[in-house]
């Protein structure tokens, strides 16, 4: 796949721009080149649809905050943090940390000469790719570049899009969730290129964090579509059938639905990552054995397909990936041999090969997220209003234990509101006073756009940081401590 527009055959984006990561400023030129309709993995794909009798992919989810913690206040990566201070916790395991984000460079160019056909999806958050240029690691980005940008390893390795801050989606403030996207976008594409950014349809949202408020889903798939995204991996407990149920089959793509207040209509293929234990599951190559129970083809519309099983999880954390996941990983794709039953993909790959069989994304089962049954029930399409919907959310509230519209993630033994109104406070005055005094009429031509100056940058830069999610996963103490010093810096930045 060839990015062939005017606009970046001449462009070379800075990865770094005055220290700053380059996460704005040329919106035009992404547009022309996320939107395309080509197909990703199909001209180059060595599987045939009609011999596979089910499929799996997964995916490595991989992230490091960006924390205050560095001389005078600095910013830096928490995994430089874990370099300086190896006595601390679990900070001895940064060196593995650091390995664990660069080590499919080595797998993946490993096992092709090998013969095999390995597939694995990456996920990195923008905080991390920063860091990892930050702190001198820029040999982890070329290793990555390896297998992102070498022809002979792209049918092998698909990137995820994400939100650039790790913010979970629910309670990040609406207008920012696109921010998120386009930075992540912008960041990519200046280290690996237009035609490597142009290559990433499928969307890894932070903590698997699905929104189930109907406006704030609506403007997240909304976001997902304008940004080019053709479809995301979702929780298979954050979602359900639009007549409020457990989905019928977990191992086919779905249509997820999105409804505002208002009653405006738009949707999202989504493969559904079933539940369990994550890091286990994926260290010891599990959806590899799941798929191969699985018997017998699914239809669409007719059509034969395969069933595919998804799963993710964290790239680096905890003892099953950092030791148990390399042999694993490697004796599955050893074990397939040359015309396996049972086939690893990626999700694009997937898509475009079923959809190249003639089913139509359209026909794909419809979900939409959990607890949106329970409003709709009380809300016609007809009568639907922000009034009505907020009405019967006042009411489903009243009536039914433990609703919400926190939406729901792969931690959902927690909340990420509950007890943090010392970060989200603080959090969505940032985004008010940014938005206050950035948000501006469209630019006359030949205008400068805002987005690229200094001031725009900096000032995007703490309202994205400071949405990262850990600055509500680990608690009270030091992790909301940082969230207060970036608030401040931020504020600060916009004066």
């Amino acid at each position: 796949m060839t990015v062939t527009a005017n606009l970046t055959d001449r462009l070379v984006l800075d990865e770094l721009i005055e220290g700053l990561p380059n996460i704005s400023g040329w919106e035009d030129a992404l547009e022309s080149v996320i939107n395309q309709s080509t197909p990703v993995f199909l001209p180059t794909t060595n599987l045939q649809i009609g011999s596979i009798k089910s499929a799996f992919t997964i995916a490595l989810h991989m992230h490091q905050p960006t924390i205050p913690a560095g001389w005078n206040g600095a910013l830096i990566n928490n995994l430089q943090q874990m370099f300086e201070h190896p006595n601390d916790g679990d900070n001895h395991n940064a060196g593995v940390f650091a390995w664990c984000y660069s080590r499919m460079a080595e797998f993946i160019p490993e096992l092709v000469a090998q013969g095999c056909n390995p597939r694995v999806m990456l996920d990195y958050s923008g905080n991390l790719l920063w860091g990892l240029r930050q702190m001198g690691r820029g040999d982890v980005l070329d290793n990555l570049k390896r297998i992102t940008c070498d022809p002979t390893y792209q049918p092998y390795v698909e990137w995820l899009g994400t939100m650039w801050g790790h913010a979970v989606v629910p309670s990040t403030p609406i207008p920012d969730i696109k921010l998120h996207i386009q930075a992540w976008q912008h960041h990519f594409a200046a280290i690996f290129g237009w035609d490597a950014i142009a290559r990433v349809k499928g969307f890894s949202p932070p903590e698997m964090h699905l929104p189930n408020h109907p406006d704030t889903l609506y403007e997240f798939i909304k976001a997902l579509k304008e940004c080019g995204y053709r479809w995301m991996i979702v929780q298979e407990h954050s979602v359900e059938t639009l007549t409020g149920e457990s989905l019928g089959d977990k191992h086919l793509p779905h249509r997820l639905i999105a409804r505002n207040s208002n009653g405006e209509t738009t949707s999202l293929t989504v493969l559904i990552k079933t539940q369990g234990s994550d890091t286990k599951l994926v260290a010891q190559m599990q959806p590899y054995y799941e798929a191969k129970s699985q018997s017998g083809d699914r239809h669409i519309s007719g059509i034969a397909i395969p069933p595919l099983v998804t799963q993710i999880s964290d790239g680096e954390n905890g003892g099953v990936m950092m030791n148990e996941f390399p042999s694993a990983f490697k004796k599955v794709w050893h074990e397939m041999g040359q015309n396996p039953d049972t086939v690893g993909m990626t999700g694009t790959e997937y898509l475009e090969l079923i959809e190249a069989a003639g089913v139509k994304s359209e026909d794909y089962p419809t979900c939409q997220p959990v607890g949106q049954h329970q409003i709709w029930q009380r809300v016609s399409p007809e009568s639907s209003t922000p009034e009505a919907v907020e009405a019967a959310i006042a009411d489903a509230k009243q009536s039914i234990p433990n609703f919400h519209m926190e939406g729901s993630s792969w931690t959902s033994h927690m909340s990420w509101v509950q007890g943090y109104e010392n970060v989200l406070t603080p959090m969505n005055q940032l985004s008010a006073r940014f938005h206050e005094k950035f948000d501006s009429p469209t630019r006359q031509p030949g205008q400068t756009s805002i987005t690229r100056t200094a001031e725009y940058r900096q000032a995007l830069l703490y309202n994205l940081l400071l949405q990262t999610s850990c600055f509500r996963y680990w608690g009270q103490g030091t992790w909301t401590d940082h969230a207060r010093s970036l608030f401040e810096k931020g504020m600060a930045a916009i004066g």
